[in-house]
């Protein structure tokens, strides 16, 4: 398990032909499997001066990266073949609710899959190598 900040850091990557609300959508789901993974993440609930509670929120940087369809299909299998645990969002999860394991089996699902959007959480240096030809969200 990886420690909360200890080097590590989160990155959320969407195809970029995606309607804003979806995007917004993708991301948030995206981000509940990464604390749900690591809810060591989590900070304290804090409060204003006014003494109004809030919500705990992630302590991690977190970045929001944009992607083609085929870069994303390259950045899921770089995280498969690094062995690096990742959340996936694919496109029938918009309208049907299916998940992964309804993805009719292949010798190659990972690449049959319509991916929409991953999350990662692992070292620095992966997650900064793994969404190579992903650009900053805009």
């Amino acid at each position: 398990m990886l420690a909360a900040g200890c080097g590590t850091k989160i990155a959320i990557i969407v195809r970029d032909d995606l309607a804003t609300w979806q995007k917004l959508n993708v991301t948030a789901f995206l981000m509940s499997g990464v604390v749900g993974a690591a809810p060591e993440i989590i900070g304290e609930p804090y409060q204003d001066a006014e003494a109004n509670s809030y919500h705990s929120l992630c302590v991690q940087p977190i970045i929001v990266l944009s992607a083609s369809s085929d870069t994303l299909k390259t950045i899921h299998r770089r995280a498969l073949d690094r062995a690096v645990p990742h959340g996936l969002y694919i496109e029938e999860m918009f309208s049907t609710g299916q998940t992964m394991r309804t993805v009719p089996y292949s010798p190659n699902t990972a690449e049959a899959a319509k991916v929409v959007g991953i999350a990662l959480r692992e070292d620095r240096k992966l997650v900064d190598k793994i969404p190579k030809g992903a650009r900053m969200h805009p």
